[in-house]
C-alpha cells in the first residue's frame, strides 16, 4: 500500500510535511521519503523504515531542508519522491496505486523515445518512473496526467511538485482517497483526512474519482479536470487499512468497524463469555459486536510493542514466526476456562489466526470462537498494493476449494460466493476445522457494504466477489 503528503505555504514547509508523513505510517512499511522545493531547487531524502519508524528516520532530514512546497510518502515497495527534469522543467512526483499492465507501457515509451529507466535492487522499474515517463510524453503536464489516467490498467492516484505548486490527481476511479486541507497561508494534499487536523488545516475538499487539482498558497485550489461520476472506493479501507480516525468520503472508519461487528452479531447465535478483538484493527469490530450483543468486551491478550514500535522481521524465517508469536502477552484470568469470541478484520492466509488460537487454547481457553469482519477473500486485488502475495493460491479459501474441487478455475470459485449455498458453506467449515476453530463465521457481503453507510454502486468489492464493474 502507501500513503502521501503534500504542502504549499507561505512559510517554510518543513515541519507539516514531516508530521502529516508519518501520521501515513500505518500504510507502509518499507520506503520513507520527503521531496521540498526551495531557493536552491529540491532538496530530497528517502530512508529504510523497515526497523525503525519515519519520525526516527527523518529527524535529521527535517531540520536541514528548507522550502515551502514539498511532498513526501511512505510506501511499501518503491522509493519516492522521484526527481524528474523533463521538457516540463524539473517537478517532484509520487504515486500510490498499482500498475497492471506495466510491462505493456514499457514497451510503448520504449518505441516511443524512452531510452532506459532506473531500476531499483529488486530489478523491478519504479512504477512512479513510469508514470513521470508517461506524463512526459505529452505537452504539458495536464494532458500528461490525465494520459497517465487513461493508459494504466489499474490505479493511480499522483502528486506532482513543481515551482507552481501541487497537482493532485485523484485515481480514475476513485479506489483510493485524495483531500484538500486548508489554512490560513497554506494548503495541503493528503491520503489521510486526520494527518492534517492537528496541524491546524480544516477539511477543503474530497477530490472526486479522477479529478485533478493544482493548490498554490497564493491562488488557493483549481480545479483542473471534474471529477468522473463513476466511482470504486476500495472497500478495505475502512474494514482493515483505514486508520481509526480516518473518514473516506466522509464515514468514519471506527463508526464502519462497529456496525460490522454489529451486523455480525445479529446473525449470530453462540453465546461466549467475552468478546475480544484481534489487535489492532480487530478490536473496532469485537466492541460493535459486544455493544450489539450485550456480551462483555474484553483483551484476554495484548499486543506489546515499547520495544517492537513496527514489526521486526529477522531474515531467519524460524525467527520471524518467534517474533511474530512474541508479540502476544496473554492475560491468564481472562482466558482459562473461557468461552472466547474473537473479531478480526480478514481471514487471509489463515497462518495468524490458527497460532492465536493455539496460543488461547495453551493459556487454557475452553472455546475459541472466530468471526471475520469482512467475507471470505477469493481474488488478490487487481488495484491496489495490498499484499506481497505472489499467488492468489495464497489465499486460504483458494486452497480449501482446490482441496475440495480437485482443481480450481474462476466458474468454480463463483460457486463459492453466495453466503447461503450449500459449497460456501462446506468451505467455511473446511477452514474451520484446518484453523481448529470452536466455530467460524465471516460477515456477509450485503452486511459489510450497509456498515459503510454509502451507495454500495460505490463500492470496490472485487477480492470477495471478483466483480469488476
Amino acid at each position: 500500500m502507501g500513503g502521501f503528503f503534500g504542502v504549499v505555504s507561505k512559510r517554510d514547509c518543513v515541519f507539516d510535511l514531516f508530521f502529516g508523513v508519518d501520521y501515513h505510517s500505518h500504510l507502509g512499511t518499507k520506503r520513507g521519503g520527503m521531496a521540498v522545493l526551495g531557493d536552491r531547487g529540491f532538496n530530497r531524502a528517502i530512508h529504510n523504515i523497515e526497523n525503525s519508524p519515519f519520525r526516527t528516520k527523518f529527524e535529521r532530514d527535517v531540520l536541514e531542508m528548507k522550502g515551502n512546497f514539498g511532498i513526501g510518502c511512505i510506501s511499501d515497495n518503491e522509493p519516492q519522491p522521484l526527481i524528474v527534469k523533463s521538457h516540463h522543467g524539473t517537478y517532484a512526483i509520487t504515486t500510490v496505486g498499482k500498475i497492471n499492465n506495466i510491462d505493456e507501457i514499457e514497451k510503448k515509451l520504449f518505441e516511443n523515445g524512452t531510452s532506459h529507466f532506473l531500476e531499483m535492487s529488486g530489478g523491478d522499474v519504479n512504477p512512479t518512473e513510469v508514470i513521470a515517463s508517461i506524463i512526459n510524453q505529452k505537452e504539458n503536464l495536464i494532458e500528461g496526467i490525465k494520459y497517465a489516467q487513461d493508459l494504466i490498467e489499474g490505479s493511480i492516484t499522483i502528486l506532482l511538485l513543481n515551482e507552481r505548486g501541487i497537482y493532485a490527481a485523484r485515481d480514475k476511479y476513485g479506489r483510493t482517497p485524495c483531500i484538500i486541507g486548508k489554512k490560513e497561508d497554506a494548503y495541503c494534499a493528503s491520503f489521510e483526512e486526520f494527518a492534517f487536523l492537528n496541524l491546524g488545516y480544516q477539511d477543503y475538499k474530497e477530490l472526486g474519482p479522477g479529478e485533478i487539482v493544482v493548490i498554490n498558497p497564493e491562488l488557493g485550489c483549481k480545479v483542473l479536470q471534474s471529477p468522473g461520476k463513476k466511482m470504486k472506493i476500495c472497500t478495505f479501507l475502512w474494514v482493515y487499512y483505514g486508520y481509526p480516525s480516518s473518514r473516506y468520503e466522509g464515514i468514519s472508519v471506527e463508526r464502519m468497524r462497529y456496525n460490522c461487528g454489529k451486523y455480525i452479531s445479529r446473525r449470530d447465535n453462540v453465546k461466549p463469555d467475552t468478546v475480544a478483538g484481534i489487535p489492532d484493527s480487530g478490536v473496532p469490530h469485537a466492541i460493535g459486536y459486544s455493544n450489539e450483543s450485550g456480551i462483555p468486551f474484553s483483551r484476554p491478550f495484548i499486543k506489546y510493542t515499547p520495544t517492537w514500535p513496527r514489526s521486526f522481521m529477522p531474515s531467519i524465517q524460524s525467527e520471524r514466526n518467534l517474533i511474530a508469536k512474541m508479540k502476544l502477552i496473554a492475560v491468564k484470568e481472562l482466558i482459562d476456562g473461557k468461552k472466547l469470541m474473537l473479531l478480526d478484520d480478514s481471514i487471509v492466509r489463515g497462518t495468524q489466526m490458527r497460532e492465536t488460537t493455539e496460543f488461547l487454547y495453551s493459556s487454557g481457553a475452553k472455546e475459541v470462537h472466530v468471526r471475520s469482519a469482512c467475507p471470505p477473500l477469493l481474488y488478490g486485488c487487481k488495484y491496489l498494493n495490498f499484499s506481497r502475495s505472489k499467488s492468489e493460491m495464497e489465499l486460504i479459501t483458494r486452497r480449501t476449494i482446490l482441496r475440495l474441487e480437485g482443481t480450481i478455475n474462476d466458474d468454480i470459485i463463483k460457486e463459492y460466493i453466495n453466503p447461503d449455498g450449500e459449497k460456501y458453506k462446506r468451505m467455511v467449515e473446511e477452514i474451520r476445522k484446518e484453523l481448529n476453530f470452536t466455530s467460524l463465521q465471516f460477515n456477509r457481503l450485503d452486511d459489510m457494504k450497509k456498515a459503510c453507510e454509502i451507495d454500495p454502486d460505490k463500492l470496490c468489492t472485487y477480492c470477495w466477489d471478483g466483480n469488476e464493474e
